[in-house]
């Protein structure tokens, strides 16, 4: 991401849609400013962090796909290894640019730091379970986060 995404990165967060299935909170400007200079400083830490989804043609972004430590305290199951997300724009939703984009990421990532990946989906977030699926994601287990019961989910990487 380039600082001139923040603003479009703060609109998408901030909409109620977006975060239905995250947090059903959307986030005030702080927070996105918090999470994305944490992105930029997972680049800067370990090597990777995520990206930027544009339409191509167009200069906004549509959302954001990519790798993260979370430091949930959910577990040596799942903590210690990094956490796939992905978010779009509800504009951009239901066009195939989801898995377009964390494929694009998972191949990367695959190439670059290969190994275990993990995602954490609330079961009613039908699109991002396919996702994960469609990635090669398995149910690990579920669990609750912030009163909210989540599946969590394991990646093997690339086969060897």
């Amino acid at each position: 991401m380039r600082s001139e995404d923040f603003s479009r990165f703060a609109e998408i967060w901030a909409k109620p849609q977006v975060v239905t299935h995250i947090s059903g909170k959307p986030w005030p400007k702080a927070r996105s400013w918090d999470a994305f200079l944490r992105n930029a400083g997972h680049w800067q830490i370990v090597g990777f962090g995520q990206w930027a989804i544009q339409v191509r043609g167009e200069q906004t972004m549509a959302g954001q796909t990519g790798f993260f430590f979370g430091s949930r305290g959910l577990g040596e199951d799942f903590d210690p290894f990094p956490e796939a997300g992905w978010v779009l724009d509800p504009s951009a939703q239901g066009q195939g640019l989801g898995l377009e984009a964390a494929s694009a990421a998972h191949d990367w990532f695959d190439r670059v730091v290969p190994g275990r990946t993990v995602c954490m989906i609330t079961p009613d977030n039908h699109g991002s379970l396919r996702i994960a699926q469609n990635l090669g994601y398995a149910p690990l287990r579920d669990v609750e986060v912030e009163g909210e019961v989540v599946q969590l989910l394991s990646r093997k990487g690339p086969p060897q």
